[in-house]
């Protein structure tokens, strides 16, 4: 099979993905292609590496099989322009990962590293001991962190915040299905309990996917409900929070502060058209908090094994959509 690997990240680990792989397929690295050049080779492609193929691509692209997300978000691929007979399929292995930046970034605002930096490189000692007036920080024994959705990421979040004596609460949109038998939350509902789980949680993480029902699921009433000494953390994507209405509530102080790896727009440009940067309790990550070298050796394996399934006429893992059966290639329709 011929296979286009766009994605700058998994490129790194294309010797492993050659070696994993049955077969003698051919692998055309593509990140560093123009536009031109990417559409080119299109027409010739089974198997689509990556996390972005926008809809003329997808429809120029007759001879593909699987497009394989090398994320877990698909919502850059053009799914509606795909042909029918196109498998879409999504790899995680990021829960590990980033449940430890949101326990970084929680003990970071919990410990006030950010204002005691800040003053050390400005020559000034900043703590309890020469300054009388300054608040303790806090441990994390005992405190309370809710979890907004319960998928890998939520459930390794959980995990990691039990392990250290956090009690844990969730809402997830079926608070009926199984709870991992490691974990002892303190309960779980719907998301009909979203701001119980708010006034309830001294910590509050984000970890459900974008979509039309989760877009601004956090807003001016839901920050709100948080104490003011609450957190959140929003390790999901930006727009499931509203901006204007965060940068309020950390401008006046109603909640305690802000761990954010998502923001609302895309680089080059700046994460946010707000001056988030000048705020003083928020801690800023560039949308980093899974890219370990572990959760991308385990994706780049997942996918190689899926790309081996896809061979064999096996049933994949990962998919979101599953191709229709074709006996001829898709002809591209005429403009």
């Amino acid at each position: 099979m011929r296979i286009m690997l766009d994605h700058r990240i998994l490129s790194r680990f294309h010797e492993p993905l050659m070696a994993r792989t049955e077969g003698r397929h051919g692998w055309l690295e593509a990140c560093d292609r123009d536009a031109e050049r990417k559409a080119e080779a299109l027409s010739d492609v089974e198997v689509h590496v990556g996390t972005k193929l926008g809809a003329g691509d997808a429809r120029r692209a007759a001879r593909l099989r699987l497009v394989h997300v090398a994320g877990a978000g698909h919502d850059g691929n053009a799914l509606d322009a795909l042909h029918p007979g196109v498998t879409v399929s999504t790899t995680h292995r990021h829960g590990r990962s980033i449940a430890e930046h949101v326990l970084m970034s929680v003990m970071m605002l919990s410990r006030d590293v950010l204002g005691a930096g800040r003053a050390l490189r400005a020559g000034r000692w900043r703590n309890v001991a020469v300054d009388r007036g300054l608040p303790f920080g806090r441990t994390l024994q005992g405190r309370r962190v809710g979890v907004i959705g319960f998928g890998e990421t939520g459930t390794e979040v959980a995990r990691l915040c039990q392990a250290v004596g956090l009690r844990v609460r969730a809402v997830r949109r079926d608070p009926s299905a199984p709870v991992p038998a490691d974990l002892r939350p303190d309960w779980i509902g719907g998301n009909d309990r979203l701001h119980d789980l708010l006034a309830d949680s001294d910590v509050v993480v984000v970890t459900v996917p974008l979509g039309p029902a989760t877009r601004g699921l956090i807003g001016p009433a839901e920050l709100a409900a948080m104490g003011p000494e609450s957190l959140l953390v929003d390790v999901a994507r930006g727009p499931v929070v509203q901006e204007e209405a965060l940068y309020e509530a950390l401008r006046a102080r109603t909640i305690g502060g802000a761990a954010l790896d998502v923001w609302w727009s895309a680089p080059p440009g700046a994460p946010s058209r707000l001056p988030f940067h000048e705020l003083p309790d928020v801690v800023r990550t560039p949308h980093h908090s899974g890219h370990t070298a572990g959760t991308f050796a385990a994706r780049a394996e997942e996918i190689a094994d899926n790309v081996n399934r896809l061979a064999r006429g096996e049933p994949l893992t990962g998919t979101v959509r599953t191709g229709e059966a074709r006996t001829a290639p898709h002809r591209v329709p005429t403009p």
